[in-house]
């Protein structure tokens, strides 16, 4: 037995050990060799339309018949065109000529984003397909969808980053809360768009919101083995998400180049940076993280800074280069086994009970 079963009896899944649904890097056979391992799979669905989302959920069931989760950003949205800020618009024209990239757009529009808020045709399709568990990043959605999945028998999650996020995610009337440590890769929970110099860590993070409210609370950020999973339960938390652990399993949708990465990534490598998306996210330092760091201008809104970063990362990938790579991952990343997903989610649960002095049944 773990030490607290909350969470495993919420979700009705064997170990408290939940896969980060991370947009781009996971995939049904991923979330599949999780939730089949006896941890909770989760697929990041933030680009993804209705029917992206029925044929996902049909491949994942065709793979395993335990619980998953389907994960969406909920962000605020802006319509229209929005011009570039006079003092950042020749800063990025700069960078764009040193990259002989020729010259940025001068405004950006929602509308062209790939990365949507959480929306009425993806919030239909989930009454249909009935996930288990359904999380949300950088918020809510309005709460009669909260209510509709929730009734159509859905567990819902949210990240929150700070006590005061949690204390309203309980009102809210959700299911268990996702504690978004300082340390973990990719981005921020955060509701508001904050400065990425400010965060609280996991160690810290956790206890408080644990105190704070009544809900289950899982830990993440910079947990990458069984004693960051021991760690978490120590704390207060029912379970732990894990994310760049899983980049390195054969299974995870990574870039050569990320992946070569995290074969030698140390616990200084990585940042928080705005200069990809508009909101704070960690990444693997680089050129133009530095240089964007330097200036701190006022970039374009999450996700319309895509449309100026997007070129300078095709070109680092086109050229090999580490110039604008944006390669996500967690100060962690130093501990990554390379191993399939499921039989690192074995080794995870088998560490953490040793550790914990109970015995994995």
């Amino acid at each position: 037995m773990w030490p607290t079963t909350r969470l495993l009896d919420l979700f009705g899944i064997q170990h408290p050990i939940i896969l980060a649904p991370m947009a781009g890097e996971t995939n049904p056979a991923l979330v599949a060799a999780v939730s089949n391992a006896g941890g909770l799979g989760g697929l990041g669905c933030a680009k993804m339309s209705g029917q992206d989302l029925h044929a996902a959920a049909t491949e994942i069931r065709s793979l395993t018949d335990q619980p998953f989760n389907f994960n969406f950003f909920a962000h605020p949205t802006s319509a229209g065109e929005s011009d570039l800020d006079d003092e950042f618009y020749p800063l990025i024209s700069t960078i764009y000529q040193q990259q002989n990239l020729g010259m940025p757009p001068k405004s950006t529009s929602a509308e062209l984003c790939a990365h949507r808020s959480f929306d009425d045709e993806q919030f239909s399709a989930l009454l249909e397909i009935k996930p288990a568990v359904v999380s949300f990043h950088f918020g809510l959605p309005a709460a009669d969808k909260i209510s509709a999945l929730q009734q159509a028998g859905c567990k819902i999650l949210c990240s929150a980053t700070t006590v005061e996020e949690a204390k309203y995610l309980e009102q809210r009337g959700i299911d268990a809360i996702i504690a978004q440590g300082w340390e973990a890769g990719g981005h921020r929970g955060t509701f508001e768009v904050s400065d990425e110099s400010y965060g609280i860590g996991t160690m810290a993070l956790v206890p408080q919101i644990v105190e704070a409210v009544n809900l289950p609370v899982i830990a993440t950020g910079g947990i990458a083995d069984g004693r960051g999973i021991a760690a978490a339960f120590m704390l207060g938390a029912s379970a732990a998400q894990l994310g760049s652990a899983f980049l390195s399993c054969p299974e995870a949708s990574v870039s050569e180049s990320c992946r070569a990465a995290l074969t030698t990534a140390k616990d200084t490598d990585t940042r928080l940076t705005r200069a990809f998306s508009g909101r704070p996210a960690r990444a693997k330092n680089n050129t133009y993280m530095e240089t964007m760091a330097k200036h701190q201008p006022s970039l374009p809104e999450f996700p319309q800074m895509y449309q100026v970063s997007g070129a300078l990362m095709q070109a680092s990938t086109e050229r090999q280069d580490d110039f604008a790579e944006f390669l996500l991952y967690g100060q962690a990343a130093g501990l990554n086994r390379e191993m399939p997903a499921g039989e690192l989610v074995k080794k995870l649960a088998d560490e953490a009970q040793s550790l914990l002095g109970e015995s994995c049944n």
